[in-house]
């Protein structure tokens, strides 16, 4: 990624900031509020016991001091903390599209972190590539959502793999408060099913792929020079070759199956979002689909 002046960094974090402010109002009017009710009960006070309480909910302590009943009240807990997990391997900086996969990968934070921001909920981030790379704590406010954006932009990484498994671990040891978890990532790596399944338990988890509809086929175009991004080397590649396309054809089918599974058994939500395509529509789909 090519470094960026303070200037040029200043003027493209406030576009990010207009694009996304204006597209989070879509996405909080279309469902994001009603997307994730009923996560959890918090103790709100004691009062006295009345005949019909639940006996279950007396406050043992309390009515030991006051020699009289009383039970505890509880109510929704309205504010969310809502964490971003976010793929930026190098991998996430492919695209012959209108733009890279990183790009809409960095709207789409923002815009998740301005709904957040409506709703009065914390938004907190990690930076992953095949280590952690940073972890920005939920905080509200328009100040911290900026901070975010600015190092969705302008991050150096250290590493240039993937790994999904490693990054879950450490949010769930991270995080004592139940959360909402998104996953951005073309989510190509593997061996993360057993993490997102004890993460899941904890927290609610929602991986958002991110896809590039030229990778997901090898062409038939003779001899090609690729680079491996996340190799760090180029290979010589006989797309003429059909057997190799079959086995390309067969790798992104594994990559898609194994996706689809582990979030199936853990019945945690996904979806699938193109580059260079609306998403909007497509996260109010889904936030409508949990409001239900």
């Amino acid at each position: 990624m090519s470094e960026l002046n303070t200037a040029e960094l200043i003027k493209k974090v406030r576009r990010i900031e207009i694009k996304t402010r204006h597209l989070s109002s879509d996405l909080f009017s279309g469902s994001y509020q009603s997307a994730f009710k009923g996560r959890g009960m918090s103790f709100s006070e004691v009062r006295d016991y009345h005949y019909g309480d639940d006996v279950r909910n007396i406050d043992w302590n309390v009515t030991a001091r006051m020699n009289e009943p009383f039970v505890k009240v509880f109510e929704e807990e309205r504010e969310l903390t809502v964490v971003l997990l976010v793929d930026m391997s190098a991998s996430s900086f492919y695209g012959l599209q209108s733009q890279l996969r990183s790009d809409m990968i960095t709207e789409i934070s923002a815009v998740l972190a301005f709904s957040a921001e409506r709703n009065n909920d914390k938004i907190g981030a990690v930076f992953f590539t095949d280590q952690v790379e940073d972890y920005i704590v939920p905080r509200k406010g328009r100040t911290h959502i900026l901070k975010i954006i600015r190092e969705l932009v302008a991050r150096e990484t250290q590493g240039q793999g993937t790994d999904i498994a490693e990054t879950l671990r450490y949010i769930n040891n991270v995080l004592r408060k139940r959360a909402i978890i998104f996953v951005l990532s073309d989510f190509l790596d593997t061996q993360y099913a057993d993490a997102l399944s004890i993460v899941s338990r904890r927290h609610d988890v929602i991986g958002l792929r991110i896809l590039d509809p030229s990778e997901r086929e090898l062409p038939s175009a003779g001899l090609m020079r690729l680079w491996d991004v996340e190799a760090g080397k180029y290979k010589l590649v006989n797309t003429w070759s059909r057997k190799l396309r079959k086995k390309y054809a067969d790798w992104i089918s594994s990559r898609d199956s194994y996706f689809e599974d582990a979030f199936n058994r853990c019945s945690a939500d996904r979806i699938d979002l193109t580059v260079g395509d609306a998403y909007i529509q497509e996260l109010v789909k889904l936030f409508k689909k949990r409001a239900k």
